[in-house]
């Protein structure tokens, strides 16, 4: 049998070798592109093009293989309202106090004054924006929007780009939700073909080889094969309206996947997502890209494609372009979940993740209700735990406390398991690492240094 970390590691290194040309943003004068941003809600790059066995993506494969897949794909959160948060206005959410999940709900509170949604920018651009709500024949999509702030005014200009004036181009974003944990995945999961047998699929290490996990992993894939398949249906909605070789497409996750060392949690199973960008014309095809990429960059692409001029304050930068910047490490957060409090901060290079953990008296699992009543994994490993059956690696997820501070080479440990923070042979990349998180947290005024005020 396939060792579990093969998995990983396939993830980590399926790359082929391409050369990458960088595109040439449109100027006012030319016909601007219409954009669309395909958001699947809490997957991981557990796709067939990331190198996943068993999962089958025929649409989203070949949309990499027509565009450039990135393979260091990184959201600023580990869960959807900070991570949507930040992605809207190109801003980490700890530098516009959206940092605490599902915050702000009625309390009035603004964006920081000189800070608008990418869409504000678009609009005077004269793009229709649009937070699509049937986004094909038989895809409806919830037209999420899940921001930890009241904005002033509606921030997109309607629910389908159908509803644009002739000729106007369009950026509009829309949501697969089949992939997030609930109805949808013991009904419209269950309902599609192929299924995937729960004895074949290859269980991450940090996970109990138990017929429960490897039933919820395969449903998990299966959600995968769902919202593939409605990605096909938005994309032959293009085709058949004549606008798809005008269409800059982009597809990612919006957080981890939902397993419970990921979703709300900084290893890469809760942050590190699928990324494909497809502008047919200007990128050449069969392009993989191995840079480190924040998902508040795709927003600076996005307002970049559209010949909008980046705001000063913005902290994403375009990914597309001729002055491509790139980045040394990126940096994600997670601070309250639900009513779960805890903080947390990391940064990854290409090499190594960093991990603050700033109340390590508290455990990795501590009580939620989510997680309880939707994740059968949760109990399933504390039951285990108090038995005395979990390995030692998956009782590390499981202990009371949690270490201070956590690294992990990532190119030799994929799956994050051997703490290298203690070790004197890696004293000196710790102290880079936390160096340049203590830098960050200054720059940026992460606003995690404050208590949340809770009326």
């Amino acid at each position: 049998m396939i060792k579990p970390t093969i998995i990983a590691l396939a993830a980590s290194f399926f790359i082929a070798s391409v050369s990458i040309q960088p595109p040439v943003v449109p100027s006012q004068s030319e016909q601007r592109p219409n954009i669309l941003w395909i958001l699947s809600e809490d997957i991981s790059t557990d796709l067939a093009c990331y190198g996943m066995p068993v999962v089958q993506t025929p649409v989203l494969d070949k949309l990499a293989g027509d565009g450039i897949r990135y393979i260091n794909a990184f959201t600023t959160a580990p869960v959807c309202s900070p991570s949507r948060s930040a992605m809207i206005t190109g801003m980490y959410q700890t530098s516009i106090g959206a940092h605490h999940h599902r915050s702000h709900r009625g309390d009035g509170y603004k964006l920081p004054a000189n800070v608008k949604p990418i869409t504000d920018y678009l609009r005077e651009a004269g793009y229709f924006t649009a937070n699509v709500k049937t986004a094909a024949p038989g895809v409806k999509t919830p037209a999420k929007t899940d921001f930890n702030f009241n904005p002033d005014h509606p921030v997109f200009d309607g629910t389908d780009w159908s509803e644009r004036k002739p000729g106007q181009p369009f950026f509009a974003q829309l949501t697969i939700d089949e992939t997030h944990r609930g109805k949808a995945w013991s009904t419209s999961v269950k309902a599609h073909e192929p299924h995937i047998d729960p004895a074949r699929v290859i269980m991450p290490p940090f996970y109990p080889d138990h017929p429960v996990a490897r039933a919820d992993w395969a449903t998990y894939l299966e959600s995968i094969q769902l919202m593939d398949s409605y990605v096909g249906k938005i994309l032959q909605r293009l085709q058949d309206e004549g606008i798809a070789e005008n269409t800059l497409i982009i597809f990612m996750g919006d957080n981890g996947r939902c397993h419970i060392r990921d979703k709300q949690f900084l290893y890469d199973g809760g942050i590190h997502v699928p990324l494909l960008i497809r502008w047919p014309g200007h990128l050449k095809p069969g392009q993989v890209n191995t840079d480190l990429v924040s998902a508040i960059d795709v927003s600076a692409t996005i307002l970049n494609v559209a010949g909008v001029t980046l705001p000063s304050y913005m902290e994403g930068q375009p990914l597309l372009g001729a002055n491509v910047k790139k980045r040394d490490y990126i940096i994600a957060a997670r601070d309250r979940m639900d009513e779960t409090v805890d903080k947390m901060r990391c940064v990854r290079d290409k090499q190594y993740k960093y991990i603050k953990n700033y109340m390590p008296d508290r455990p990795y699992m501590q009580s939620n209700k989510y997680k309880e009543t939707e994740y059968p994994m949760w109990n399933l490993v504390k039951e285990l735990n108090r038995e005395g059956k979990l390995t030692p690696d998956q009782a590390k997820f499981a202990a009371a406390t949690k270490p201070e501070e956590e690294l992990y080479d990532v190119t030799k440990d994929p799956c994050e398991l051997k703490n290298l923070a203690t070790l004197p042979s890696h004293a000196k990349t710790l102290t880079r690492m936390r160096g340049i998180l203590e830098n960050w947290v200054r720059k940026t005024n992460d606003q995690g240094q404050f208590p949340e005020e809770t009326k």
